[in-house]
């Protein structure tokens, strides 16, 4: 026992003479605090996982299959929504093509109504909803103090900062946006955190990506959203490969593009490639499901919630489904990544647009203005019969100014052997009916111009701005429905904000450093764009 005891203290090596002495480690228990902090840990590993990874194929099976049902048939259902837009989109003129109707030649052109009316909305707001020193203020909520101040003006310079500095995306997309918004009626922004970024993205989408069921009114209270998703292939095997994705084979789609993207393609001149085949559409469905009546047979139907389920359209595998609450809401509330924005309020979860409101009067200036350029044409270069003994020399070349050619009269005079058609000169009434039509689409579209500065009433100043008030009446309505659109966007931002940084995080600014705080992302402080709404 002693010499036991002995060996466990002392350890000799014989090797190069050293000798080492066993040191008892004493070792300590995890506290109380410790280990509630790695339950705590664990559980949000669990609850924000990747619940397709556990699931048997069978049920993810029946899951695919009534989602992917449902898609189509939302799809279907706004299928009219489709052609008027794709219809429209001729009225912008972008694309010229060889007329052969009524006559070989005859004027192509299209009236830049529709076009000057979009890119004037898209200047005016664009000036004043984006800034160059930032589109987000702040706003006290409660008591102000001198503290709360502080706080808002940090959070107002970090959102700055991330919007026009950090995230490139934001600029470009918001352009864009304002360029579809007239024209389509309605588009969305998704606000996220994106984990290959490692930062927020308030990333851009057109209506034709975001699919809802024919009987939505607004997003909030829509049970299902699906967002249509274009990915690489690659990108998706990222997505495998970092665990966000489960393993599994994935397919291009090999649909047609819809009628919308062939419109798109079609003004802009571009033909897709040969990879168009390779093309991998994923939709992520926002929706409600009650996962319990897909695992059990004959179960009995609970209360549906919140999951973002991920399919591959292509090989139709469910790539995976997460919950969409926040872990521990009893009330299971859908977190919320979509912002709607409209351009007028439609009859239904689509948005009216410029399209809609002044295309027929688009298209009927464009055919007004088409008339009086081939009528001016037919009469400057009229056309008619004339003998058949005629001869002409060289008579398949045009004339050309002070040109006379010699001709083979058979007997009489010249003049006999022709009959000119009665063309008329352009119709002075289809001028003024283009002109009444012109300021129509104009005064609906507040794009008059106002010629203060030649006003010849000399009116006064408040009168002036009276009358400049009334006028943009419309456009100042369209302006408060992108200020509220906004406002929801800075705050679905905030909320990443306050979710994925760090307790403290310094940053750096032309001119100096800021600092930042996660805790300073609390409902004290209120996120507004810097847009005045009236």
């Amino acid at each position: 026992m002693i010499e036991e005891e002995k060996a466990e203290e002392v350890s000799e090596e014989t090797e190069g003479g050293l000798v080492e002495e066993e040191v008892d480690v004493e070792v300590q228990e995890p506290t109380d605090a410790q280990e509630a902090i790695e339950e705590v840990v664990e559980a949000q590993k669990e609850f924000f996982s990747n619940l397709a990874e556990d699931m048997d194929e069978r049920v993810l099976t029946r899951i695919s299959n009534d989602l992917l049902q449902d898609y189509k048939k939302d799809k279907e259902s706004r299928g009219d929504w489709e052609k008027s837009y794709t219809s429209g989109l001729d009225l912008l003129g972008f694309k010229y093509d060889n007329e052969s109707r009524p006559f070989q030649g005859a004027s192509s052109v299209t009236h830049p109504l529709l076009a000057e009316s979009v890119t004037q909305f898209q200047a005016q707001a664009y000036k004043e909803l984006l800034p160059s020193d930032g589109p987000v203020r702040t706003q006290v909520v409660g008591e102000v103090t001198r503290e709360k101040e502080q706080q808002a003006q940090r959070v107002k310079e970090f959102m700055n900062y991330m919007i026009m500095d950090q995230m490139e995306e934001y600029t470009p997309d918001f352009d864009q946006l304002l360029f579809y918004l007239p024209l389509a009626g309605s588009a969305f922004k998704k606000v996220y955190y994106d984990e290959v970024m490692k930062r927020a993205v308030a990333k851009f989408i057109p209506a034709e990506d975001l699919i809802v069921p024919y009987y939505a009114t607004d997003l909030k209270d829509c049970e299902r959203i699906t967002h249509l998703v274009k990915m690489s292939e690659n990108d998706i095997l990222k997505k495998q490969r970092s665990g966000f994705y489960r393993d599994v084979e994935i397919l291009p789609s090999r649909t047609e593009d819809s009628e919308v993207q062939e419109k798109y393609d079609s003004l802009e001149g571009v033909t897709p490639s040969g990879d168009k085949e390779y093309q991998f559409n994923v939709l992520e469905m926002h929706v409600d499901l009650d996962l319990e009546e897909y695992a059990i047979e004959n179960a009995d139907k609970n209360v549906k919630i919140p999951y973002i389920v991920t399919i591959d359209e292509g090989s139709q595998e469910v790539l995976s489904i997460y919950r969409n609450y926040a872990m521990n809401d009893p009330l299971f509330q859908r977190k919320e990544f979509f912002v709607h924005y409209k351009f007028l309020p439609g009859l239904g979860f689509y948005g009216f647009g410029l399209i809609h409101m002044i295309g027929g009067l688009s298209k009927t200036a464009t055919a007004a203005l088409r008339q009086l350029l081939d009528a001016g044409t037919l009469s400057n270069l009229p056309a008619g019969f004339k003998s058949r003994g005629m001869r002409i020399r060289d008579d398949d070349q045009p004339f050309q100014p002070g040109e006379f050619r010699d001709v083979d009269a058979p007997g009489g005079n010249i003049k006999d052997q022709f009959q000119i058609l009665p063309f008329k000169e352009p119709s002075s009434v289809l001028f003024s009916l283009l002109g009444f039509v012109v300021q129509a689409g104009q005064r609906f579209a507040a794009i008059t111009d106002n010629a203060i500065g030649n006003d010849a009433q000399n009116r006064a100043v408040g009168t002036t701005i009276a009358l400049l008030e009334r006028g943009s009446r419309v456009m100042s309505a369209i302006h408060k429905r992108c200020y509220y659109a906004m406002r929801q966007e800075f705050r679905l931002l905030s909320d990443v904000f306050g979710t994925y940084l760090p307790p403290i995080y310094p940053y750096a600014v032309y001119g100096g450093n800021r600092l930042i705080k996660l805790a300073d992302f609390s409902p004290e402080i209120d996120v507004i764009p810097v847009a005045d709404p009236n």
